[in-house]
């Protein structure tokens, strides 16, 4: 795996792996990169600092963001928790249960509603395979925890 810092054509940066750089090259060129914050897909490259590993355990330094690196990251963030906020207010935790509630919603053994909670990938995929929708969010930690 190799991860590419990318550059939109509107100057959105974002960071993406690959299982390699020819399959980057071969999904830029069938535009199936989008840019997270705006969804462009004329996508390349951005410059990249080399990955150098320390001497010493404990040596590691802290990563330096410019200025509109870090203001699209906290829009990112912000983003992330409005997110969770709208799905905890609008939706029922089910949690290690949500592949059973999700199927009993589905074939109308249970009402329907909008639901939340945990899913392996394994679960998620067979979800999907039975078609019944599902979507993994990214879960930040609540802003006090």
């Amino acid at each position: 795996m190799i991860v590419f810092d990318l550059k939109c054509s509107n100057e959105h940066e974002f960071e993406i792996w690959f299982p390699s750089s020819d399959a980057f090259e071969r999904q830029r060129k069938a535009k199936k990169i989008e840019c997270p914050v705006c969804g462009d897909t004329k996508v390349d490259k951005a410059l990249m600092a080399p990955s150098v590993a320390g001497a010493k355990k404990g040596n590691e330094k802290a990563v330096h963001l410019s200025p509109k690196a870090k203001k699209q990251m906290g829009q990112y963030i912000s983003a992330l928790r409005e997110i969770r906020d709208h799905v905890e207010k609008n939706s029922d935790n089910v949690g290690k249960k949500f592949p059973e509630e999700a199927r009993k919603i589905h074939y109308g053994e249970a009402e329907e509603r909008s639901i939340y909670g945990e899913a392996t990938a394994e679960e998620a995929e067979e979800l999907s395979e039975e078609g019944i929708e599902v979507q993994q969010i990214p879960w930040l930690p609540n802003h006090d925890a």
